[in-house]
């Protein structure tokens, strides 16, 4: 059992390294997190063992901690994963959400479109994440939301790099488009069906960037 500090901390330096705000390979200074987070320095080491048993962080003995650097290959296969497991959430949205739930789906999805059209892919991007993150949560499946926010966690390096595939964008917009009326559509098979494309698309694109950059 760990402590409630113990436990934020970890979820806070989850979100930093989520985010972005502490980048892949950036070495995590226990005094300058604990100064951070307004917590101990225990409480932080306790939060970095944590983490590095979810494969987010690296723990070196004698030389401290970094965040953990994914590869393309390791994001190829964490993408493979996340598709089965979002697919999961995309049919389980399809049964349980509520129509509340439903309309502020379509208003992120309305949201991106109007990023899309002013040619901002940063905010596109930014709404992706919202969107995925909405259905999550309307699935109400406690494990698949875990495993998910594990892995996505992992992929911060390469959450904006697919979006920048000429042409991607348009598609991933009817790709999200596809998932968002299956959910509200009540229909769970073409909804899993939706999120499965959506997400072998996205990995497609990441092996094509990768390919580029090397």
């Amino acid at each position: 059992m760990t402590s409630p500090a113990v436990d934020d901390a970890y979820e806070r330096l989850r979100s930093l390294i989520y985010s972005g705000e502490l980048m892949p390979n950036e070495r995590l200074v226990e005094i300058e997190l604990a100064q951070r987070l307004e917590v101990s320095r225990a409480i932080v080491r306790t939060a970095l063992v944590r983490l590095g048993q979810d494969g987010i962080v690296v723990l070196t003995p004698h030389r401290g901690a970094r965040v953990r650097v994914v590869t393309d290959a390791e994001a190829v296969e964490i993408l493979q994963t996340r598709a089965v497991l979002e697919a999961l959430t995309a049919r389980e949205a399809a049964r349980r959400a509520t129509a509340k739930e439903i309309a502020a789906i379509r208003r992120i999805l309305a949201g991106m479109g109007r990023r899309l059209e002013s040619g901002d892919l940063l905010g596109y991007s930014e709404g992706n994440a919202e969107l995925h993150a909405a259905i999550i949560a309307a699935a109400r499946h406690e494990t698949a939301a875990r495993l998910i926010s594990g892995l996505r966690a992992q992929l911060v390096r390469f959450q904006f790099r697919t979006i920048l595939v000429p042409g991607r964008a348009t598609h991933s917009f009817a790709e999200h488009t596809a998932i968002v009326d299956a959910i509200a559509g009540r229909d769970p098979d073409a909804a899993e069906r939706a999120m499965r494309h959506h997400l072998s698309h996205v990995e497609s694109a990441l092996s094509q960037a990768a390919r580029r950059r090397h």
